[in-house]
C-alpha cells in the first residue's frame, strides 16, 4: 500500500456547470475549524485559509477542548488540526473527533515527519497530513482534497510511508518495530526511545529484540544499513 498525494483540480472546478447547461454554478466555501495552540502559527494559518475565497474558517481553537466543541457546533467540511494539541494517543483524538463531527474530514498539521505516525493518522481516518514547514505550499491543496473526500499527503512524508509499508508487507515486523528500528538507526538509546514513545524501557528492549530476531540482524551497524536501504531514514 502506498501513500498518494491527491491535488485539487481547479480546472475539473471550473467547468462543473448545472444541468441544464445554463453554465457553472458558485459553490459555497469549505467550511473549516482551525485547531492550533500557538498564537502566531493559528494567526499566519487563519491568514493563509482565509486569502482564498473557496475557503471559510467558521471557527478558530486553541487546545483540544475548545477543538471538540466547536466542531460538533458547526459540523464543518474539514478541521484542521495540530496533532500536537493532544498528550496522549492519536486514536483516542481522532476517535473523540469522529464522534462529536462524523461528517467532518480531518487535515492534521505536524512537525513529525515519521512515517510510522503517518501510517497511525490515516490509519485513524485523517484524510490529510501536512508539515508545518510546508503549511503554506501544501495546506490549502490538502484541504480542498478533504472536503471531496481524497487524501493528501506531504510528498516528503509519502515516501517514507511507501518504505514503511514495504518493511512491514516483506519482513512481517509491526509498526511499532518500525518506529523503535528508525530511532535506533538515528543513534537513540533504549531509555531515550522509551521516553519519546512513552513506553517502558523493558518494553524497548522486548522490540528490540524481536528486531535483531526477525530480520536476523545482530549489530546496530546492520540496522542503520537496513533502515537506510528501506528508506526509513529519508523522510
Amino acid at each position: 500500500m502506498a501513500a498518494h498525494l491527491h491535488l485539487a483540480s481547479s480546472e475539473a472546478e471550473a467547468s462543473s456547470g448545472s444541468d441544464d447547461g445554463s453554465g457553472p454554478q458558485a459553490q459555497a466555501p469549505i467550511r473549516v475549524v482551525l485547531a492550533e495552540d500557538h498564537a502566531l502559527m493559528r494567526r499566519t494559518l487563519r491568514e493563509l485559509l482565509e486569502a482564498e475565497p473557496s475557503v471559510a474558517v467558521v471557527a478558530v481553537a486553541r487546545d483540544l477542548a475548545s477543538a471538540l466543541n466547536e466542531v460538533e457546533r458547526h459540523q464543518p467540511e474539514v478541521l484542521v488540526l495540530d496533532l500536537s494539541l493532544h498528550d496522549g494517543p492519536c486514536a483516542e483524538m481522532l476517535e473523540a473527533l469522529h464522534t462529536r463531527a462524523p461528517d467532518t474530514e480531518i487535515v492534521v498539521l505536524t512537525t513529525d515527519d515519521s512515517p510510522v505516525r503517518l501510517h497511525r493518522a490515516l490509519s485513524g481516518g485523517v484524510l490529510g497530513y501536512v508539515l508545518k514547514q510546508l503549511a503554506d505550499s501544501e495546506l490549502l491543496a490538502a484541504v480542498r482534497a478533504a472536503a471531496r473526500g481524497a487524501e493528501y499527503v506531504s510528498p516528503r512524508v509519502g515516501e517514507g510511508l511507501d518504505a514503511l509499508y514495504s518493511s512491514l508487507t516483506d519482513d512481517r515486523i509491526t509498526p511499532r518495530e518500525v518506529e523503535v528500528l528508525r530511532l535506533i538507526a538515528l543513534g537513540h538509546t533504549s531509555v531515550e526511545i522509551a521516553r519519546m514513545l512513552r513506553l517502558s524501557p523493558r518494553t524497548v528492549e522486548t522490540h528490540r529484540a524481536h528486531i535483531h530476531h526477525k530480520l536476523g540482524l545482530a549489530t546496530r551497524a546492520q540496522l542503520v544499513r537496513y533502515a537506510l536501504g528501506r528508506g526509513l531514514l529519508r523522510a
